[in-house]
C-alpha cells in the first residue's frame, strides 16, 4: 500500500509537488510561495491553459523552475461544494497523473479543511492500488513508481489520527480488489477459505464449514451449484464483537463463486473469462470485516459467504432439477447460470436463523439485467426495510458507491411459481434483476434485510477517481460508512 505521512505546510525545496486549488476564494499559501519560488510559472500556466481548478481537473508543469521536476496543479472545484469525496477524487486525479513519473511526491492540501486532510490520504492510496502478482516484465513506461507521498498541511497531527481509521478501511478495500483480481485457477474454494483466515491476526472469529458439514446442515441449494467442480465449496463465517456485550450483531453476506462457467446453461465463451470476478460480493464482505476490526469497531458483525465453483461435468445440476434449501423450502432450479441466488439462499437462512441479526444486507454480482438497467454507475438496492435502504443509500452517496432503489413488490412473485417446487430460481428475462432479489427475499424470513446487485460495479473498464481500471472494492467503503454512521455509539 502506498507509504503516506504528513507535514507542515511549508513549500519543499525540490521535487515533484502537487498542490491542491479551489476554484474560488484566495489561493493557498503553498501555491503563492510555489508561484513566487518559479518566477510566476504557477499563473503564467494557468493564464495559458484557461486552467479554472474546475473539481479533478489537473495542470501539469515541467522543469517550472525553482528547483522543482514537476509542478501538479489540481482542482478542488467551488469551495461550497468541497467535501469527502471531492477531496479523495482529487487526490486519486494527482496519483494518477503522477504515479509513472516519481517514486515520491508532495501534495500540498493547506487548501483542504483540516477535517478533511486525511481523506487527501485515502483518494491518493485508493488510487495507487495495483495489481502485478503475474506481471514478470513491464514496459518501463507501463512501470507504476509512486511509491510514497507526503501530505503538506497546517493539520498534520489531526489528519494523522484521522488516517489511522481510514487507512484501516483501505486496507480493506485493497484486500477485496486483491481477491476479484486473481485468476480463478489460483483462488478456488479452499484457497479463498485459507485466505479469509487470516483476518484472526485482526481479532476476527473465522469458522469454515467445509462439504460434510454443509451436507449435514441441509444446504442442498449450495451444494447443488458446486457438486460438479473438483474443489470443494465452503461457507466462512466471521465474527467480529467490537461492541462488547451479547447484542444482536449486523450480517453482511457474500455470493462467492469463484468462476461461473454457467454450468450446464454454459455461458457464451466471450468474456467467460469475467467470471472471475463472481465473487465480488463475498470479497466485499471480507474487505468489510478487515476495515472493521482494523478500525476497532464498536459494534457486533457477522460476515458469512458461500464460496463454490459452478462447472460442469457427468454429475453437474441439470435445469429441471429440484433442490431442498436449509430453509426446507425447495427450489425448481431452470437455469443453471441462475447460481449465485442458490448459493445465498441457504447462507441467508443460515445466518439469520444462527445469529438473530439486526438486519442483513447481501453483495452479489448477481444478474445480467442489472447492468442493462443502471450501466455501470450505480448498484441496485432492493430491500425490505424503506429506513435500512435510506440510510444505504445515504452512505452511498458519501462515499461515491452509489446505489439506486429497484422495486420489490410482490406483483413479480408469480413469476417465480413452479409447477412441482415451491419456486423456480428465474423469472424469465423480464425484470430479471428484480425477480432474482425477490427469490432471495424469500430467504430472510422477515429479518430487516436489503440486496445489493453489484454487478456492474465490481469491476471498472476505465480508471475513474480514486479506482483504477479492474476491480473495484464496490460495497467496503459503502458498508464500513453505513456501520460508522448508524450502528457506532
Amino acid at each position: 500500500m502506498l507509504q503516506t505521512g504528513f507535514s507542515d505546510a511549508v513549500l519543499p525545496a525540490d521535487g515533484v509537488l502537487a498542490i491542491l486549488v479551489p476554484e474560488d476564494g484566495p489561493r493557498p499559501a503553498t501555491y503563492l510561495a510555489a508561484d513566487r519560488a518559479t518566477g510566476g510559472a504557477l499563473e503564467r500556466a494557468v493564464g495559458a491553459a484557461s486552467f479554472t481548478f474546475g473539481a479533478g481537473r489537473t495542470c501539469m508543469l515541467l522543469a517550472p523552475g525553482g528547483g522543482f521536476d514537476r509542478i501538479l496543479l489540481v482542482g478542488l472545484g467551488k469551495l461550497a461544494e468541497i467535501g469527502a469525496r471531492t477531496v479523495e477524487n482529487a487526490a486519486g486525479a494527482a496519483v494518477t497523473a503522477l504515479g509513472k513519473l516519481a517514486a515520491a511526491a508532495r501534495i500540498a492540501a493547506d487548501g483542504v479543511l483540516p477535517a478533511l486532510v486525511a481523506h487527501v490520504a485515502q483518494g491518493a492510496t485508493l488510487a495507487a492500488f495495483r495489481f502485478d502478482s503475474y506481471h514478470t516484465r513491464l514496459p518501463e513506461d507501463a512501470r507504476w513508481r509512486l511509491a510514497e507521498i507526503t501530505i503538506l498541511t497546517p493539520a498534520a497531527a489531526q489528519a494523522e489520527a484521522a488516517w489511522a481509521d481510514l487507512s484501516a478501511v483501505a486496507r480493506g478495500v485493497y484486500l477485496a480488489r486483491d481477491l476479484v483480481s486473481e485468476p480463478a485457477n489460483v483462488l478456488r474454494p479452499p484457497e479463498f477459505a485459507t485466505r479469509i483466515e487470516a483476518l484472526r491476526e485482526l481479532g476476527v472469529a473465522v469458522e469454515i464449514l467445509d462439504r460434510d458439514a454443509m451436507a449435514e446442515l441441509g444446504f442442498g441449494a449450495l451444494l447443488g451449484v458446486a457438486q460438479a467442480s473438483d474443489a470443494p465449496p465452503r461457507t466462512v463465517l466471521m465474527r467480529w464483537n467490537g461492541a462488547g456485550d451479547d447484542s444482536a450483531p449486523l450480517a453482511f453476506i457474500g455470493k462467492g463463486v469463484t468462476f461461473d462457467s454457467g454450468g450446464i446453461s454454459i455461458k457464451p465463451a466471450a468474456g467467460m473469462e469475467e467470471m472471475k470476478t463472481d465473487m465480488a460480493g463475498a470479497a466485499a464482505v471480507v474487505g468489510l470485516m478487515a476495515a472493521l476490526a482494523g478500525r476497532k469497531a464498536r459494534v457486533n458483525v457477522v460476515g458469512a459467504v458461500g464460496l463454490v465453483e459452478n462447472m460442469l461435468a457427468g454429475n453437474a445440476q441439470r435445469p429441471g432439477d429440484v433442490v431442498r434449501t436449509y430453509s426446507g423450502q425447495t427450489v425448481e432450479v431452470i437455469n443453471t447460470d441462475a447460481e449465485g441466488r442458490l448459493v445465498l439462499a441457504d447462507v441467508l437462512w443460515y445466518v439469520q436463523e444462527r445469529f438473530k441479526p439486526r438486519l442483513m444486507v447481501d453483495l452479489a454480482t448477481l444478474t445480467g439485467a442489472i447492468v442493462v438497467g443502471l450501466g455501470h454507475e450505480y448498484a441496485g438496492l432492493f430491500s425490505n426495510d424503506d429506513a435500512l435502504a435510506g440510510r444505504l443509500a445515504a452512505a452511498g452517496e458519501e462515499t461515491g458507491e452509489l446505489l439506486w432503489r429497484m422495486p420489490l413488490s410482490d406483483a413479480y412473485r408469480d413469476a417465480l411459481r413452479s409447477d412441482i417446487a415451491d419456486f423456480k430460481n428465474v423469472g424469465g428475462r423480464p425484470g430479471g434483476s428484480i425477480t432474482a432479489a425477490k427469490f432471495l427475499e424469500h430467504f430472510v424470513n422477515q429479518v430487516p434485510w436489503a440486496h445489493l446487485d453489484i454487478a456492474g460495479t465490481a469491476w471498472a473498464r476505465k480508471t475513474v477517481h480514486c479506482t483504477p481500471k479492474g476491480a473495484t472494492g464496490f460495497g467496503v467503503r459503502l458498508l464500513e460508512r453505513f456501520v460508522r454512521e448508524n450502528h457506532e455509539g
